[in-house]
């Protein structure tokens, strides 16, 4: 069972207001999705603006390497939240997010992490045994990660799907036990998320391919002693 895409009204206004900045750089830009603060400036200058970013996590993925936000420091990547045995949306969604990964396998610029739902059952060697199944050979390209078999740690994935705006619960009358969207979130250097698609709708799946060499070309410009380097 899917949970329906949807953008809160707060997201949607952040979309509308970061869409339509008069610049055409600025234009050019994806939006910063989500709550935004803006503070006065205590020299008297423009207000400054805080955004928000995606939140914390430490995880293990499928070599038994930890993964935290760090791990992406100074790139992009996409996340998507999935479980191992679901006879629903994820065989459909990672074979999208396939798609997407494929021309960047070898790209340091960006990541893939996708968080199982159901920790209980998705151990280290099941992660290890999808990701092959899959066709992800390279563990640190792609990482399938779990939060522990812990209660605590079992709930805190469901926190981290809202902080990336897809919806993921226990649900009992879902296929498989659990209820969630197939959102892909495409998350930028500073830990921004700057985009969000529908893996289910293949005009959002190409939406994500188009803008990611967008994002992309936004952080050589903030890095580009790094670029030149790769």
């Amino acid at each position: 069972m899917s949970i329906r895409f949807w953008l809160a009204p707060a997201l949607a206004a952040a979309l509308l207001t970061a869409c339509s900045g008069p610049a055409d750089h600025q234009a050019a830009r994806l939006p910063i999705l989500g709550e935004r603060d803006v503070r006065p400036n205590p020299n008297g200058g423009p207000a400054d603006t805080v955004y928000a970013t995606a939140p914390a996590f430490r995880a293990v993925d499928q070599a038994g390497t930890t993964v935290t936000n760090q791990t992406f420091a100074g790139r992009a990547y996409v996340t998507d939240f999935f479980f191992a045995t679901c006879p629903g949306i994820c065989p459909k969604m990672q074979g999208e997010l396939l798609k997407v990964f494929k021309p960047y396998a070898a790209d340091p610029r960006v990541g893939f992490v996708s968080f199982t739902i159901d920790p209980a059952h998705d151990s280290l060697p099941v992660l290890r045994d999808y990701a092959q199944r899959l066709g992800v050979a390279d563990p640190n390209r792609w990482h399938f990660v779990t939060t522990g078999r812990a209660a605590a740690a079992r709930d805190s994935v469901f926190g981290l799907a809202k902080g990336f705006f897809t919806a993921a619960q226990p649900e009992k009358a879902a296929p498989g036990g659990f209820a969630h969207n197939g959102t892909f979130a495409l998350v930028d250097d500073q830990g921004h998320v700057r985009g969000l698609y529908d893996s289910l709708n293949p005009t959002e799946v190409a939406r994500l391919q188009t803008e990611l060499p967008v994002l992309l070309a936004e952080i050589a410009e903030r890095h580009p002693k790094a670029t030149a380097a790769q």
